[in-house]
């Protein structure tokens, strides 16, 4: 059975409405995630994984994230010619429905590929790459019409710049795109304040309360955040396990959000999925609170599984959680109760839901998937003209 689609902006589209929801330009790693370690290998010896998963990681998770609830998403992304890169494009292309014709395929080029090794709630990472043959602006020229563009804000790149790689965010933004931006972490550790004056083009700002409190000097979440709205109509930070608090000057909206309570498996992607939410909600045109909420839930969801866009949630998955939340709260105490008024805004979108929504996906590069459900311990015979270890392209859960 096919997943269905569902569409939460169906009421807001028109013909003459933008070809796409949300635009997106960066790197396509090939990520090999390794989980169920005991711990790290040490140095001449050898260990063993329960788990093995692969799937397309770095711009592709926020990409997969957007699509899987329902964005219609375009990524512009440099991908080799070697298996890698045929794998990565057909999953995103045939799987998680990310338009590519911005992104093109180069002869001779070695797709990145990261290893991600999981031991107690954490991980390691080993990465290979080379710079894409070209820049992303030169690959993009005029970006397409599209509601949003998310960006990594960077001192190197910076958006104002009319020589940056990253000028088909500003082109974007004159065509009536909305730039949300996020941040990433400084290994420099300088944490220039000038970085911030890229604010000047965003609609909303989505850093981490480290990331925050580092670039505005502040000593609180909290202080971080009304700096940044100072800065940029909309100001968000995520807090973890805390919450999420932000501030929306269009609207006069200010709202502090808890985090649902979750035990957390591996945190790669969870920033990503956290603003594929938030740029949902406020597409959507939902109260602040709201879409706070619903970007924590998303992140949630995906900590409690292993491995960047593998873990990012699909509305099936947001369907099977409201439904228990809800059915179960007269019965699970205050924090259920809370939990169940907190989301009640559901109420009105979980019924929408085709049964066979999508789903976070199970995908690894061999036969069977590794990550989710357990698999038969053996398997049939492989068909004559099939090997064992032919690749195939993930299948979503059903």
């Amino acid at each position: 059975m096919s997943n269905q689609v569902y569409d939460p902006l169906a009421a807001e589209r028109s013909p003459e409405g933008p070809q796409f929801d949300v635009f997106l330009a960066g790197t396509v790693f090939l990520d090999i995630i390794f989980t169920g370690l005991p711990a790290m290998p040490a140095a001449g010896t050898e260990i063993w994984a329960e788990g093995m998963g692969s799937c397309p990681g770095g711009i592709a998770n926020l990409a997969i994230a957007t699509s899987r609830l329902g964005l219609r998403t375009s990524l512009a992304a440099a991908f080799g010619d070697d298996d890698y890169g045929d794998f990565c494009w057909r999953t995103l292309e045939e799987q998680e429905s990310v338009d590519l014709s911005r992104s093109r395929r180069f002869e001779h080029w070695h797709s990145p590929v990261t290893v991600s090794m999981a031991v107690d709630r954490d991980r390691s990472m080993v990465t290979h790459g080379h710079p894409s043959p070209l820049p992303a602006s030169e690959m993009i020229g005029m970006p397409p019409q599209s509601k949003a563009v998310i960006v990594s804000l960077s001192t190197d790149d910076p958006l104002d710049s009319p020589d940056s790689p990253c000028n088909w965010a500003e082109l974007a933004r004159r065509d009536g795109s909305l730039i949300f931006a996020d941040v990433g972490w400084d290994p420099s550790g300088s944490w220039s304040a000038s970085l911030l004056d890229q604010l000047a083009l965003c609609h909303a700002f989505m850093p981490n309360a480290v990331e925050a409190m580092a670039y505005t000097g502040a000593d609180t979440p909290r202080d971080a955040l009304y700096a940044i709205a100072d800065k940029v109509p909309v100001a968000v930070v995520t807090d973890g396990a805390n919450g999420a608090m932000a501030i929306d000057s269009v609207n006069g909206e200010e709202a502090f959000v808890p985090a649902p309570r979750v035990t957390a498996l591996d945190p790669t992607g969870a920033g990503d999925v956290f603003g594929a939410g938030f740029v949902l909600g406020t597409l959507s045109r939902w109260p602040l609170a709201d879409r706070l909420a619903f970007a924590q839930l998303c992140a949630a969801l995906a900590v409690q599984q292993f491995g960047g866009s593998l873990a990012a949630p699909g509305w099936g998955d947001i369907a099977d959680w409201w439904h228990e939340v809800r059915d179960s709260a007269d019965h699970s105490g205050a924090y259920g109760n809370s939990l169940a008024r907190r989301y009640a805004f559901l109420d009105k979108l979980v019924p929408a839901v085709p049964v066979g929504a999508v789903r976070r996906a199970a995908a690894t590069i061999a036969r069977y998937a590794d990550v989710g459900p357990k698999v038969p311990t053996t398997r049939p015979n492989p068909p004559e003209d099939e090997g064992p270890d032919t690749p195939r392209v993930p299948a979503q859960k059903e």
